[in-house]
């Protein structure tokens, strides 16, 4: 590959990009611009002016922009130009003055998997 792009650590979406569906990401990943859709990385770097609409999973999340959705991250750091709207799912959390989170916060244990209650059974069935 001429740009060498398999050896990169980090994307970025600049701000003139409008991506209209889901982003996946095995590396970092910095958002200037717009994305419609759920977004799944590495660790995310969002920017003042950047606009996520759905949900967003990450290691670490740094929002500085819009999220219209739920966001599932171990490292959560919430600056003070952030506006979130949907339910966050934290390990560790940083919200500076100013930063606006509207939704259900969290906290989730150290390594802790979110658990599916156990399945429905039939114990005994009556006739009436």
């Amino acid at each position: 590959m001429a740009t060498g792009a398999r050896h990169t650590t980090f994307s970025i979406l600049g701000s003139d990009v409008v991506v209209t569906g889901n982003v996946s990401a095995s590396v970092d990943l910095h958002v200037d611009g717009k994305i419609e859709g759920d977004l799944k990385c590495a660790n995310l770097v969002q920017g003042e002016a950047s606009e996520i609409k759905g949900a967003v999973a990450a290691e670490t999340a740094k929002i500085a922009g819009l999220v219209d959705g739920s966001i599932e991250a171990k490292t959560l750091i919430v600056h003070a130009t952030a506006r979130i709207t949907g339910d966050v799912t934290y390990e560790t959390i940083t919200i500076e003055n100013g930063g606006r989170v509207d939704g259900k916060l969290s906290h989730r244990r150290h390594g802790a998997a979110a658990k599916a209650p156990p399945p429905l059974e039939i114990v005994e069935t009556r006739t009436a």
